[in-house]
């Protein structure tokens, strides 16, 4: 009797929780949607603990996973990107979320895992590469919470193959974007209002995308937002 080929291993860093009412405590969470576009993708999402990088070998760590998802969560603290205020708009920040993730790009960029990141995930990277964010956009018109809008994807990008349009219909939740893009990142969609919604790192020897909206919001009934899960586990599973 023939097995099922088994599922790529997928690391997605949780994200703090100070209340969970079914657990009764503060809990590490990720999103359901999130997961459920891994799982149908083919992959096995793996929630990992956001441990002190100084105490604990990240590379270690990843080393037993096929790939990674950095996902959406609160905001990097200010000074992680050089900025020398913050701005009241600023919230949810973790200075071990923040060390956490920012070693875990770095070191998933260096050893070539495949990685997807999204929202909160995409600021990670662009800031881990010395990028700069800006720490909020500012008046209704440039707002993008709870929003549906077009995104126009470059050709030939990683990005274009995974969702196989040039224009993406993305579900939006952030008031931040990014400023200066971080060393060797390349722009790879952009909103109408000139917002960065996409990174790529061409020169990276591993797969690697990242979008500033959140695919697994709509990813259920839209193929091109699944298809960056399907892109992600594709590629994790090419390592096998």
């Amino acid at each position: 009797m023939s097995r099922t080929p088994a599922r790529p291993l997928i690391a997605i860093p949780a994200r703090f929780s100070a209340t969970a009412s079914a657990l009764r405590y503060a809990a590490e969470v990720n999103a359901r949607a999130l997961v459920e576009a891994v799982w149908r993708a083919g992959g096995e999402p793996a929630s990992i603990h956001p441990a002190d990088p100084d105490e604990q070998d990240v590379t270690a760590r990843l080393a037993r996973f096929d790939g990674v998802l950095l996902p959406g969560g609160g905001d990097l603290a200010p000074h992680r990107y050089g900025a020398a205020g913050t701005h009241a708009s600023v919230y949810d920040v973790d200075d071990l979320q923040d060390a956490f993730d920012l070693e875990l790009a770095r070191r998933a960029l260096h050893s070539g895992l495949p990685l997807l990141a999204i929202c909160r995930g995409l600021q990670v990277v662009n800031v881990a590469l010395g990028g700069t964010l800006e720490q909020d956009m500012g008046g209704p018109r440039r707002e993008h919470r709870h929003v549906l809008h077009p995104v126009a994807v470059q050709r030939g990008t990683l990005l274009e193959q995974a969702t196989g349009a040039q224009k993406a219909e993305a579900s939006c939740y952030h008031h931040q974007r990014v400023d200066r893009p971080g060393t060797g990142l390349v722009v790879t969609a952009r909103a109408a209002d000139g917002t960065v919604e996409g990174l790529e790192l061409p020169d990276t020897h591993g797969w690697f995308t990242a979008v500033q909206w959140h695919p697994e919001d709509t990813a259920h009934e839209d193929p091109a937002q699944q298809g960056l899960f399907d892109a992600l586990v594709r590629a994790a599973r090419d390592r096998f």
